[in-house]
């Protein structure tokens, strides 16, 4: 299957997942099988790319959008699955079709080619417990800010979900942390240092520490830590992470980089 199909069957899953999120809002029962349908359409073009480029389809950024929209809405129907948050099924069926319109309008040549150092067993984990952590991560700030507006509005926060964000930031920084290791682990058999403070290691090192600031901040004595201050660490943790992932290509220092894309 070539990349030509993405124009076909990203619209349907747009179609479920748009519609998925409409229904989720009003709290159908439908909702989740129809985002259920979205997540399984671009599976099937994610493994059907994989076998036309006969190389997991990981390599350029019109590539990682693609896992990260299928992660997004697998993420939020496990979450939705889990703790019923409707507005958290709906958010990640958004965000979703957002990066597939982005890869829509910025089509990019996908070679069945990979460098040589990226011919290696660190390629698949690495990229894939990134782009978990990036989805589950932003379900945490999604949170975050929905409790935020629970504060403003009543004075007083959700236990439940609380419990919800400290759960997901904590499953997205092992994501993280293991996909940084894993990176560390690569760079060490591909160019012989596991660290170089190459402009990506640096802003993702920055990303890992905000979401470790968010947990620190929960067990620290609670009339030490104003509520306000510890919720709005997710947001900017996601603030980071995007940097992190799209945003550090365009810095004029990421030029000599090895993880420019």
């Amino acid at each position: 299957m070539s990349w030509i199909f993405h124009d076909y069957l990203a619209p349907l899953a747009m179609l479920f997942w748009l519609t998925g999120a409409v229904l989720a809002l009003k709290s159908r029962r439908r909702a989740p099988y129809l985002v259920l349908a979205g997540t399984v359409v671009t599976l099937i073009f994610i493994l059907g790319l994989w076998v036309r480029l006969e190389r997991p389809p990981m390599r350029t950024m019109g590539e990682t959008r693609l896992w990260y929209s299928f992660f997004l809405s697998a993420a939020g129907l496990l979450a939705f699955k889990r703790w019923k948050y409707s507005w958290l099924l709906a958010f990640t069926s958004i965000l979703a079709s957002v990066f597939s319109v982005i890869n829509l309008v910025k089509p990019e040549l996908h070679s069945r080619s990979l460098m040589p150092a990226l011919q290696s067993n660190y390629f698949i984990p690495h990229v894939t417990l990134y782009m978990l952590a990036y989805a589950v991560l932003a379900a945490s700030a999604v949170g975050a800010v929905i409790q935020l507006m629970n504060l403003a509005k009543t004075g007083r926060t959700d236990k439940e979900l609380f419990k919800f964000i400290d759960d997901v930031v904590s499953a997205g920084l092992g994501f993280l942390m293991l996909g940084l290791i894993l990176g560390a682990a690569w760079a060490k058999q591909a160019w012989g240092h596991y660290w170089s403070w190459d402009p990506k290691e640096t802003w993702a090192l920055i990303t890992l520490a905000a979401f470790l600031t968010y947990l620190h901040l929960r067990r620290s004595p609670a009339k030490a830590v104003n509520p306000r201050l510890v919720l709005l660490t997710p947001p900017i943790g996601l603030i980071l992470l995007m940097i992190t992932w799209l945003g550090v290509s365009y810095l004029p220092a990421a030029m000599s980089s090895v993880h420019i894309y």
